[in-house]
């Protein structure tokens, strides 16, 4: 089993590439090469092949990546599946997998992520929690998102460490993130794993 995400930036166009285009790569090479692992086609589309466990956190990660900029945003569907054709490219790989997160991105209409998987009831009680998530995490400003992003980033460092990251306060860290609901999205990445794992 693995997971396919495909993404793409909402109004591109308000924002020109070489404000989020470094960023996205930059997050997308943490998780393995391009083009085999991730690909960027069509100027402001993209998908990326991570473990299935790893796939709710590699869409959290890339929504503050992108949620750092003004005026943009990011729709992201996680396939899960088989993988039956390898490629030199992962846009041109194919398989359940790719299946599962087309179609779930074709179907991305108020949602701006959601998960289809051969489970269906893991899948729709997930899809809930996730639209419950996104009425914080589509309101993030800039700030909120980088110091998501760096929490993410640096899973063993405190708020006092984080602060020192970002050359604020520990109160400012801890506000912050209380203010980014991430407490609440902790939980959720957590959740999420512990159910993958027990399915995949």
């Amino acid at each position: 089993m693995t997971s396919i995400i495909t993404g793409d930036i909402i109004n591109s166009k308000k924002s020109s590439p070489k404000n989020w285009l470094g960023a996205l790569k930059s997050v997308l090479n943490s998780f393995g090469t391009t083009p085999k692992t991730w690909e960027i086609y069509r100027g402001d589309s993209f998908q990326l092949e991570v473990q299935p466990e790893q796939a709710l956190q590699a869409c959290i990660l890339i929504k503050a990546t992108i949620k750092q900029f003004e005026n943009i945003d990011v729709r992201l569907a996680i396939g899960i599946g088989e993988k039956t054709y390898q490629s030199e490219n992962i846009t041109e790989s194919n398989g359940s997998a790719f299946v599962n997160s087309g179609v779930c991105f074709e179907n991305l209409k108020k949602t701006t992520l959601a998960i289809k998987s051969p489970f269906e009831l893991f899948d729709t009680t997930i899809n809930i929690m996730l639209e419950l998530a996104q009425l914080t995490t589509n309101n993030w400003s800039s700030t909120s998102a980088i110091l998501v992003k760096t929490t993410l980033e640096n899973p063993d460092s405190n708020q006092n460490q984080l602060a020192k990251i970002l050359e604020k306060t520990q109160g400012n860290i801890s506000q912050g993130l209380k203010r980014a609901g991430f407490d609440e999205i902790f939980k959720l990445l957590h959740y999420y794993k512990t159910q993958i794992q027990t399915l995949c």
